[in-house]
């Protein structure tokens, strides 16, 4: 019933393919996957799919059980309209539209060096299941139709690595806004895993994700933290119920959701939807 509501407002659903993050799917629920992060780890506001030529119109989340406690086992999304606003009244806003970004990933392979039923490093994404191949040729076309650039690189524990860069906007042109409007946060750079156990004390330029500006320039710690204050600034609670459905539209509002750590007895599983893919026409003259 969850899935059919949520169908009624967003239409088609898509597949993950191509997706930064590992997330499992629910097989008796068809296109429904798992967050793909662990519980503890606190989720920076992004915006769905914005490192790759395609994006998604749409989500659905899907609660089945939820955590009734206060801000620990809420979502949050992010008025993104707010945010653009106060961020182009800021230098690293008008640095974002001049430069653009690069978006780099970093994918083990799982038949490489590392296992994680056998400990070491924690594996985050093997490029097997984000581009749902075992053809590392098949793979590289994959990411180059969604207009990535594609480097196989070796790291001494990590083995074998799929490196991908995409250089874009930082924003989009949303047509039902007729403006451009920001859709990026540091969730794309190693920032992600400040709080993921096994990654967390990772040096950051061997964390799977990465993000310079688009002439490949570091952001400074300053710029990430204004980045980073302008969306929580125009957060809203999404106070989960079990059985609650949300559908939101993927450019105008970003997510995230603090850590939750669960107490005895408590459990909390989401399932997120995608809808239709979208391409990204990155900015329009005038519109900004």
């Amino acid at each position: 019933l969850q899935r059919d509501l949520a169908r009624i407002i967003m239409g088609h659903e898509s597949e993950y393919e191509g997706g930064a993050n590992p997330r499992g799917r629910d097989e008796t629920l068809g296109n429904v996957y798992d967050i793909g992060a662990p519980l503890t780890a606190a989720l920076h506001y992004h915006h769905e799919m914005t490192y790759k030529d395609h994006s998604v119109t749409k989500l659905g989340f899907l609660c089945r059980k939820a955590v009734n406690r206060g801000e620990e086992g809420w979502s949050f999304v992010s008025d993104s309209v707010q945010a653009h606003d106060a961020l182009m009244e800021t230098d690293l806003g008008h640095k974002l539209a001049d430069l653009g970004l690069c978006f780099v990933r970093r994918m083990t392979d799982r038949h490489g060096k590392v296992d994680a039923s056998v400990g070491g490093p924690v594996v985050y994404n093997h490029w097997q299941q984000s581009w749902m191949t075992d053809d590392p040729q098949v793979a590289e076309s994959k990411a180059h139709e969604q207009g990535l650039e594609v480097h196989w690189t070796f790291h001494p524990e990590l083995g074998r690595l799929m490196e991908t860069r995409y250089y874009a906007s930082a924003f989009e042109y949303v047509a039902e806004l007729d403006r451009n409007l920001l859709i990026t946060s540091i969730a794309d750079d190693g920032e992600w895993f400040d709080s993921w156990p096994g990654i967390e004390d990772t040096p950051q330029e061997d964390r799977p994700l990465e993000m310079f500006f688009g002439d490949d320039t570091p952001f400074t710690l300053e710029e990430k933290q204004l980045w980073t204050d302008t969306y929580d600034s125009f957060g809203i609670p999404l106070r989960w119920q079990n059985g609650d459905v949300a559908v939101l539209c993927n450019m105008r509002y970003a997510h995230g959701r603090p850590g939750v750590h669960l107490q005895p007895g408590e459990e909390r599983e989401l399932g997120v939807m995608l809808g239709p893919f979208v391409p990204r026409m990155m900015t329009l003259e005038g519109k900004w």
